[in-house]
């Protein structure tokens, strides 16, 4: 059973204090963010290639930290606006958990009716983190440039390097 971190920089511009609210969730997680992308959908191939080289097994657990749900759709190619809809038919066990103040709409909307039916069991949302989620054995972080102001993409980039869990070394930054 894995566990991954997903985390969303676009997440953190609706708060007060961004940067205590990364802080929070890297303490949680208590280990290095593993890998930087630009492109959120590009976590999937990491995540894939990750179990695929048993450095972490099918993924049990997600926890999207995002602004968005990722679920914009069942048709290929993969984006960052569908890639997790991919994810969750990868890992048919998978459950998701996304983590959002606010939500802009629902993933039902997006989907077919079959496609929403096999999902929706394994995919809540909600402000906080459920209780006793396991800690992740992979964390992943989108910077997903466009979405937030550059000025707080690149405090929040800098406070993942410094962090004693994010690991200035600990991790590949693409």
């Amino acid at each position: 059973m894995s566990s991954i971190l997903d985390i969303d920089l676009d997440y953190f511009r609706l708060f007060d204090h961004p940067l205590d609210r990364l802080d929070k969730l890297l303490k949680w997680a208590e280990r290095p963010v593993d890998a930087v992308f630009e492109q959120h959908h590009k976590a999937l191939k990491f995540w894939s290639t990750a179990a695929q080289r048993g450095v972490i097994s099918s993924p049990q657990f997600i926890l999207h930290v995002d602004e968005h749900h990722d679920l914009l759709g069942e048709r290929p190619p993969v984006n960052f606006g569908n890639f997790m809809f991919f994810a969750m038919r990868r890992w048919p066990e998978c459950r998701v958990q996304w983590l959002v103040e606010m939500r802009i709409d629902s993933p039902r909307q997006w989907l077919s009716d079959e496609a929403w039916k096999s999902l929706a069991r394994r995919f809540t949302s909600g402000p906080h983190k459920p209780r006793n989620w396991p800690k992740p054995d992979l964390v992943t972080v989108a910077t997903s440039p466009g979405f937030l102001n550059e000025g707080l993409r690149r405090r929040l980039l800098k406070r993942i390097r410094r962090s004693p869990a994010g690991g200035a070394d600990g991790g590949w930054w693409g």
